[in-house]
């Protein structure tokens, strides 16, 4: 069994104390899966790396199978206590090169030698840690790609090899934090059925921190719900999710595009991603679409079909084989991967958000707000091109920085390092906005997404999950672009906070006839937000049209079980 007893979590930030988790108790008996829902940002994740040791707790204790932890644990309990637990975090693919098995051999043999060393094959042991590696691949069903190369399985195979890893070490207690969230319907079918098998044959504690109500109700024995950093609820998955889900805000309704003018087109584009060992793992093969003025338009399908590529070209990010992506700016079209002196233009009056989108923690959302709109504000092209010309930077490199702006800060400094720029290069040709023009800008956006004015003098730690993501969106927004683009970024939201972006991406088009178009999983979200649905597979179109339909075929297609009870189903 697992008891925790009185749990404490403080986080100081700046000089700030913030309480975390508040007397936090609960138990998990043998062969149980306990599921944590909650709102973003509420501690759920916190609760997993404190019962794996990663992460040291202020009050109270935690007892696992008769081995108790407390607060200031020596070193040595600490690694029992590791020995004794297993866990998969968000997003975490840490894989070993070479064949699937292989990552489960290490991990079998560094029991016997303390390192993920591969063992000789001539070796005493050899015959029987290979036999258990491919037990516990059948286990999540990976025995039929127990051969290949570990880099070139799918999502949901590298999230069911990461489990077998686990179940590997043989702990007494699997520590799920979010499995799959961010993957398609078919993939988290996989994934979840991988879970219930091993909790059936194991009979190993399972603690699993979801957003979903559709995996608690797929997964979990008993769910507890934590608000506030408090456990507000405890029970049956179907009661303790339909009261939660009672705080969800009524549905905005749907804005209706006002105009039939084409605002993007795609023509006969084509890109081809190539595997070492692999060969070719995706095709975009002659995509032809176009986007109307104002129109909100998501783009779905399995993993690996294409969608984040195709929306990638249309920020020019990625640059295609072949095809052509124009823009339709002051009546003139300008195609997005070949370069213009009008190109700038293009990226001014686009907007991305990335899944791994992220504010500065040491910034005020003013500050931040400042540097975008001083990124994207109305007159930086020209404002930009002279100062570029006293620093003597040609229009071509100067365009090529301008595409820098776009691009996550790692990727960013790379792309600059090669052609011969430091980061610093941005600041002085992009200045930040004067704070104290930053009023103007905020207003509009801030009511449109749903804040209060007074957090621009926040900083993100002070915010709720929720209020983060808005504020993002309000950043992304603050310069009143023309199309926003929105590459899977509210993937791993609760749902009552991805009713809140709902209702605000909603607002925004209704408010500035902003071009929505993006990236998602969450069938849920696109029937409720998106006006036109297009459906990507294996490179192809598939589908385009009204989004319950296409998401249905979708579901259908994927054989997504879990989907069966639907967000509809808990707040009727």
């Amino acid at each position: 069994m697992l008891k925790v007893s009185n749990l404490v979590k403080d986080y100081v930030i700046d000089s700030d104390t913030v309480r975390v988790l508040n007397r936090i108790s609960f138990e998990i008996n043998e062969g149980e899966i306990l599921g944590i829902i909650g709102k973003s940002g509420g501690g759920k994740s916190t609760i997993l790396k404190i019962l794996r040791g990663i992460e040291p707790f202020s009050e109270g204790s935690f007892e696992l199978d008769g081995f108790t932890v407390r607060p200031g644990a020596p070193h040595e309990d600490i690694k029992k206590l590791q020995k004794m637990t297993a866990i998969h975090l968000q997003r975490n693919f840490g894989l070993w090169p070479g064949a699937t098995y292989e990552n489960v051999l290490r991990r079998l043999n560094a029991q016997k030698c303390g390192f993920e060393i591969l063992p000789e094959k001539d070796a005493p042991y050899y015959d029987e840690l290979y036999e258990k590696s491919m037990e516990y691949l059948k286990l999540v069903n990976l025995d039929k790609k127990a051969e290949h190369f570990s880099a070139v399985l799918s999502g949901g195979e590298k999230q069911r090899l990461l489990m077998a890893r686990q179940l590997a070490a043989s702990p007494l207690l699997l520590l799920l934090d979010e499995p799959a969230t961010m993957t398609c319907p078919a993939t988290k079918q996989e994934v979840l059925d991988a879970i219930k098998n091993v909790n059936e044959k194991l009979k190993i504690k399972t603690l699993v921190v979801s957003h979903l109500p559709e995996v608690h109700s797929y997964l979990a024995h008993r769910v507890l719900w934590l608000e506030g950093g408090r456990i507000v609820e405890e029970g049956e998955p179907e009661y303790v999710l339909k009261k939660f889900l009672k705080n969800m805000k009524p549905i905005v309704p749907m804005p209706e595009r006002r105009s039939d003018k084409t605002l993007i087109k795609v023509t006969d584009l084509s890109k081809r991603y190539w595997l070492f060992r692999q060969g070719e793992v995706l095709d975009l093969d002659s995509i032809n679409i176009e986007f109307k003025e104002g129109e909100i338009v998501a783009l779905i399908g399995p993993s690996g079909a294409g969608k984040t590529t195709l929306l990638h070209a249309m920020d020019g990010l990625v640059f295609p084989d072949d095809g052509e992506i124009e823009f339709l700016v002051d009546n003139d079209w300008i195609e997005i991967s070949t370069y213009s002196p009008k190109r700038m233009e293009v990226r001014r009056i686009t907007s991305i958000m990335y899944q791994e989108f992220a504010l500065s923690p040491h910034s005020t959302i003013k500050q931040q707000l400042a540097y975008r709109l001083g990124v994207k504000g109305q007159k930086v092209v020209e404002e930009s091109k002279k100062r570029a010309k006293e620093f003597g930077i040609p229009d071509k490199d100067l365009d090529e920085l301008y595409r820098m702006t776009d691009m996550p800060e790692d990727n960013a400094k790379e792309h600059l390092a090669k052609m011969g720029y430091t980061p610093a290069i941005l600041g002085v040709l992009f200045p930040s906005y004067p704070l104290t023009e930053i009023m103007n800008y905020a207003k509009p956006i801030f009511e449109a997404v749903d804040l209060p004015l007074g957090l621009l003098d926040v900083k993100p730690y002070q915010m709720s999950g929720g209020e983060n993501v808005r504020a993002a969106l309000a950043l992304a927004l603050a310069s009143r672009p023309s199309i926003l683009l929105l590459d899977e970024p509210f993937g791993d939201l609760d749902p009552i906070t991805l009713r809140d972006v709902a209702n605000s991406l909603k607002n925004i088009n209704r408010t500035f006839n902003t071009t929505i178009i993006f990236v998602s999983h969450h069938v849920d979200f696109i029937k409720e937000v998106a006006q036109r649905a297009i459906l990507i597979d294996k490179g192809h179109i598939i589908g385009d049209g009204d989004p319950k339909k296409i998401c249905d075929e979708f579901i259908n297609a994927s054989n997504a079980r879990y989907l069966d009870v639907c967000l509809e189903d808990y707040t009727r």
